[in-house]
């Protein structure tokens, strides 16, 4: 999984970086990210969070059980989700106008620029509907163990915007935003059509049904509506976040765009693909000792990459954006903006890479209402503290860079949730941190501050010597900097985290 989420990501840097060199952080850009974020919020609603957590905990135990009985629910919640996939279609191309005025309703908008996000909601959402089927399909085929399909299908949905880009300007098209928006619906369609034939060779013809008497779609339906609830939330919280951000100049979305692009590459990486390979086998064995076991490797596994990551942004995180899109329309301060906007995101990267582990615990147990509540409480207060240091930034001056206020307010909620989850977990299956968990801990913690301070003495010595050099010094300073301070890293904080860590603990409830 961690593999095909690379590939599809390193496709995703290209068409980034091809997006910033066409717009920059200008108003393009910012119309763009926002008509995106609309889709994203409801394929993330009723799509992947949603499915991962009510679908395939059933349909997982049901193929040990019954086959044929599994094939006959996924056909069935295929028929859903078609439905639902249309009548979002429809809805957002007649109500585009009342949705953009609703989610950008700021003073730092025009109504030339809210007319531009309008145009480009109509052609971006029905790719709502088109995902939520994508995400039918995850759930199909992670349910059978095929993790790389689903997670490098993504490329063809990247590769479709680049090829419309550079089509685009090749032959001269005036509004290139536009083509965008376009390349980005088709390549929706193309990222779900690649894990079709995998689907049929698994499960036979996938011919919709809907049968709502059956007992198997009734349970995964009411599973769903607690999940919609709790992944409502975190949704809320990032339509919140553009509405907020509207207040500022459209920059400061723009830039929130390109720096989350970055921030979610360990995130998906690591907490996505941990989280989701981990639910199956959480489903298939819901004994305590097992989940504590499966829930203390998952969080190793994330605090090995995910913490080094988060210092690295802090750090470092100013060359990485220079060398990924401070060219042609990006500008540096533009890299400026969206380095600042990159140092907030990694202050809860570790925390927002471990919800879905622990919430997954949770899903596995078929209790969806917990979590629900969890992330109500966390992220109201997020959002609260969010939008408090935004206008506090913006009264101060800041511009554009006012929105790091809503990035850290939301990693105060995610530290939160996660907090809240384990301490749920706990209670539920018994201390899942031991003695030798916390010795991987304070070993994976030291090499993170070891591996730091080699990386930023190699940067001070690399800097003077390839100042000037343009993008070859670039990517030897990176390079240097961030090898130097990995091999460091590794060095004491040993290989990452397999199966058996902190295996020989003893469970809590004397199982063996």
């Amino acid at each position: 999984m961690a593999g095909g989420i690379f590939v599809s990501r390193i496709s995703g840097f290209a068409r980034d970086v091809a997006i910033a060199a066409f717009f920059g952080t200008g108003v393009a850009a910012a119309a763009y990210s926002a008509a995106l974020r609309i889709p994203n919020t409801l394929r993330n609603l009723l799509g992947e969070g949603t499915l991962s957590a009510s679908f395939v905990p059933v349909y997982s135990a049901m193929l040990e059980e019954d086959r044929e009985a599994a094939y006959r629910l996924a056909r069935n919640v295929l028929g859903v989700v078609l439905g639902v996939a249309a009548l979002l279609a429809a809805a957002g191309v007649l109500l585009a106008p009342w949705i953009t005025r609703l989610l950008v309703p700021g003073s730092g908008w025009t109504a030339a620029d809210t007319r531009l996000t309008t145009s480009l909601v109509r052609i971006l959402f029905p790719m709502a509907g088109v995902m939520i089927v994508g995400a039918w399909a995850l759930g199909v085929l992670n349910s059978h163990r095929r993790f790389f399909l689903p997670f490098v299908a993504p490329v063809a949905w990247n590769l479709s915007q680049i090829c419309g880009l550079l089509l685009g300007s090749w032959l001269g098209w005036s509004s290139l935003v536009h083509v965008l928006a376009w390349s980005t619906l088709v390549g929706s369609g193309l990222q779900v059509g690649v894990q079709l034939p995998e689907i049929v060779r698994l499960v036979g013809r996938v011919r919709p049904r809907f049968q709502p008497s059956w007992e198997p779609l009734r349970r995964v339906m009411g599973n769903a509506g607690p999940v919609i609830a709790s992944q409502g939330v975190f949704q809320i919280s990032s339509l919140v976040d553009l509405v907020l951000a509207s207040f500022v100049a459209p920059a400061g979305l723009a830039g929130i765009y390109y720096a989350q692009r970055l921030a979610y590459l360990p995130l998906s990486l690591v907490g996505t693909s941990v989280a989701t390979a981990s639910l199956p086998e959480m489903s298939r064995d819901t004994r305590s000792h097992a989940l504590r076991r499966r829930l203390r490797v998952g969080f190793l596994q994330v605090l090995y990459l995910t913490l080094p990551a988060s210092v690295a942004f802090l750090l470092f995180g100013d060359l990485m954006v220079r060398l990924l899109f401070e060219r042609h329309a990006f500008g540096a301060s533009s890299a400026a903006l969206v380095t600042g906007i990159l140092i907030a995101f990694a202050v809860g990267l570790v925390a927002t890479s471990s919800i879905k582990l622990y919430a997954s615990g949770f899903y596995a147990l078929q209790d969806t209402r917990t979590p629900m509540r969890i992330a109500v409480l966390s992220m109201s207060i997020g959002i609260a503290l969010g939008a408090g240091l935004l206008f506090v930034f913006r009264g101060r001056g800041w511009g554009p860079l006012s929105v790091t206020g809503l990035i850290l307010g939301g990693s105060a909620g995610a530290w939160l949730n996660m907090t809240l989850l384990w301490s749920g977990l706990r209670r539920k299956l018994g201390p899942i941190f031991e003695p030798p968990v916390l010795t991987v801990v304070g070993r994976i913690v030291l090499g993170v501050l070891v591996g730091a301070g080699v990386g930023v003495g190699v940067r001070h010595l690399l800097e003077g010597r390839l100042s000037g050099t343009g993008l070859l010094g670039q990517i030897l300073l990176l390079a240097g900097t961030l090898g130097a301070a990995g091999v460091s890293y590794a060095a004491i904080a040993g290989k990452p985290p397999r199966g058996n860590a902190g295996a020989h603990a003893r469970p809590a409830d004397g199982a063996s």
